[in-house]
């Protein structure tokens, strides 16, 4: 009897870690799902817009080789570094590009590790590096810190915030973007424990110590990203800032809203000089 409950016993010690790693294993699967969409297909180029631009292929600080666009504008005084959302790659934000370098700005979006021609695979920790060595790439190429401009929709959001908790930059904007993962989680996927995720795209914390201009975003009709997290970081930002409310969809809104966006980021922009 005693050696058929140390054999029980045995088995259940083999069989819980077993449990344990493989619930650990589908949690890490089902966020990496919930947080990274990429896609490796380019659907569209500047040129088909009417924007000229050059392809660049940079390197992160780990050696992860990446691959974005520079888009130029004649006598630009701002750059806008643009760090898009968790879906997709460069080729569907074309017409955000374009709605930029209208305003006079050169232009450098950059796909993240995994996305479009970037080589890699996404994570929190990644996109910040790919953030960083995209700004280094704009300060190698003979633009100064004062003159560029970070620009971030959703998960990018996080990302910018990241660049300029340690970097210089003249201001930046922050659209339809979420406080950290643990309120976007409780909110959004209630049935997903907040501690599952390793990621963590702390904003709040970060942008708790930013003081340069800042300008965010949010439609009241985000389906994706509750609306109240952008103001949770608004609430939580120093001065100077703005808050813009627009309206349409998470994806959409951008265009829906796109005349009262061109006001506002004109704006901002003056309001810099």
């Amino acid at each position: 009897m005693g050696k058929k409950i140390i054999k029980l016993i045995a088995t259940i010690l083999i069989i819980i870690p077993l449990i344990l790693g493989l619930m650990v294993a589908g949690l890490r699967y089902i966020e990496k799902r919930t947080l990274f969409y990429p896609t490796r297909s380019t659907d569209i180029y500047p040129d088909r817009l009417g924007l000229n631009f050059e392809e660049v292929f940079f390197y992160s600080s780990d050696k992860v080789k990446l691959y974005g666009w520079f888009i130029p504008s004649k006598k630009a005084r701002y750059t806008i570094l643009f760090c898009h959302g968790n879906a997709g790659n460069i080729s569907h934000r074309v017409e955000k590009v374009k709605f930029f370098n209208q305003l006079g700005c050169n232009v450098f979006v950059f796909d993240y590790r995994g996305y479009g021609k970037s080589k890699g695979s996404p994570s929190e920790n990644g996109l910040y590096r790919d953030a960083r060595s995209a700004y280094a790439y704009l300060l190698n190429k003979g633009i100064n810190a004062n003159s560029i401009i970070g620009y971030g929709e959703s998960i990018g959001g996080a990302v910018v915030t990241d660049l300029a908790s340690e970097n210089k930059l003249a201001g930046f904007i922050l659209d339809s973007t979420f406080s950290n993962v643990e309120d976007i989680v409780k909110l959004s996927y209630p049935y997903i424990p907040s501690w599952a995720f390793s990621s963590k795209f702390n904003s709040i914390y970060k942008i708790k110590s930013i003081n340069m201009p800042k300008l965010i975003i949010h439609s009241i009709n985000d389906e994706i990203v509750p609306f109240e997290l952008s103001r949770k970081i608004y609430n939580a930002s120093p001065e100077p800032k703005d808050f813009l409310q627009i309206r349409g969809g998470h994806n959409s809104c951008f265009y829906e809203s796109e005349e009262i966006l061109r006001a506002k980021v004109l704006g901002f922009l003056s309001s810099l000089e």
